[in-house]
């Protein structure tokens, strides 16, 4: 239900919409492409060794608890996944993330299993549209 796609390096991830097509209710959130392995140190070396690697993402339904509730008692096929936006980085993630959140006013309509909005936004790293 979602088009094809890969994990691009240039991006660090995406704001995406998850909406259940039995009962109409929808999610808002976030989404890393890629995730930090940690590796021993070399022989001889101290210093840690890390490694970028693809996260979980092709399977990734969201973090609430009603929600993954829902995927697992109706199966993943009952659920429509859109990307709404393609982030460089997660401060750009954070701030379509809350955008989106704000804008739809999940907080406030039983339509959304969001529960909480949760954000940390600096300038660094947003471009002016």
């Amino acid at each position: 239900n979602q088009p094809y796609i890969t994990a691009d390096p240039l991006h660090q991830g995406f704001v995406y919409l998850i909406e259940n097509l039995s009962n109409d209710r929808k999610y808002i959130g976030q989404k890393n492409f890629w995730r930090t392995v940690k590796l021993k140190p070399l022989k001889g070396k101290t210093n840690r060794r890390h490694r970028r690697e693809e996260s979980d993402w092709p399977e990734y339904y969201g973090s609430s608890t009603s929600l993954s509730q829902d995927v697992a008692a109706n199966g993943p096929e009952t659920f429509k996944r859109t990307i709404l936006y393609m982030c460089a980085n997660k401060n750009q993630m954070n701030y379509f993330e809350t955008l989106e959140q704000f804008n739809r006013e999940v907080l406030f309509k039983d339509e959304y299993y969001n529960g909480m909005i949760n954000c940390r936004i600096t300038a660094r790293g947003l471009t002016s549209r």
